[in-house]
């Protein structure tokens, strides 16, 4: 069973860490927000994939913090 506990560990380490990882897409966040925001504001209309470009840096900048490893421990 003690395989088990590493694996929790593992786990546990990454996603207390997660969140310092995601302040690193404050700025796709803001562009992204600055588009939605422009785009439902009055006279605006928001559309399909009118903020596509955006999004995909923000979804690319969460991807990229997901995938990186926890340094020193398991």
């Amino acid at each position: 069973m003690s395989g088990n506990g590493v694996v929790w560990s593992r786990v546990r380490n990454r996603l207390r860490a997660f969140p310092e990882r995601l302040a690193a897409c404050g700025p796709e966040a803001a562009a992204y927000g600055r588009c939605v925001q422009a785009s439902t504001a009055p006279g605006g209309r928001l559309t399909k994939d009118l903020c596509a470009q955006e999004f995909e840096a923000l979804r690319s900048c969460f991807a990229a913090a997901a995938k990186t490893t926890v340094k020193g421990g398991c």
